[in-house]
């Protein structure tokens, strides 16, 4: 066979190739990681992917959120995402969620939801979802790793498949070199401090291309 024919035959069985449904799930307070969750949506459906951006439920009593106004801004800012349900995970293929530090672990909201799906997990669907995690701190050692391996270690218990963003790309280096996925500093001005937007959108096409590899094969 030709190399040509080879080449033509190999685009053919991509072409064919599934379509990786990916959910993006947030947990966000002052917007941080909302904004990370949208280019993880960016950067996953210029992979290809089929992407739902969504939010877990809010805990916290109105009266405490309308009483912050970074809180309540993000909360009008979201009101049209769709809160996260146990049919989402079941439908997406790979999900990357993304979440805030509290006390070097996930936040209260995002833990509750993960909580939730003792259904799916008892029925073995989690079994093989490929997964991958962000996190947000005000400070560089303010637990952005220990929350990533946090939401690692509910993964392991689903069976899911972990991928971490490794050193696969410079653009990590840029983010602040955290290898388990993606984290940002938040300054005291409520603003990013690393330009993570790369390396956010190189997690969302690797996570997308291991998933593609293991349900294409």
């Amino acid at each position: 066979m030709s190399f040509f024919k080879r080449l033509f035959n190999k685009t053919k069985g991509n072409e064919e190739m599934s379509k990786v449904k990916l959910a993006v799930i947030f947990y966000s307070l002052g917007g941080i990681n909302y904004q990370m969750a949208k280019w993880a949506k960016e950067g996953a459906e210029a992979a290809g992917a089929e992407v739902r951006l969504l939010k877990v439920e809010e805990l916290a009593p109105k009266e405490v959120v309308e009483a912050n106004g970074a809180w309540k801004a993000t909360v009008e800012a979201t009101a049209d995402v769709p809160v996260a349900t146990s049919d989402d995970i079941e439908w997406a293929d790979s999900i990357i969620f993304s979440t805030p530090t509290r006390f070097g672990g996930m936040a209260a909201q995002m833990k509750q939801f993960i909580d939730k799906q003792g259904g799916l997990w008892a029925g073995g669907k989690t079994i093989n979802k490929v997964v991958s995690g962000m996190s947000s701190a005000q400070n560089q050692g303010g637990g952005q790793e220990a929350t990533i391996l946090s939401l690692y270690t509910s993964m392991m218990h689903w069976g899911a498949i972990i991928v971490p963003t490794g050193y696969t790309d410079p653009s990590i280096f840029t983010a602040g070199g955290n290898p388990y996925g993606t984290s940002v500093t938040v300054g005291q001005d409520g603003k990013m401090v690393e330009d993570v937007e790369g390396a956010v959108k190189h997690q969302a096409e690797r996570t997308v291309s291991v998933a593609k590899s293991i349900i294409n094969n």
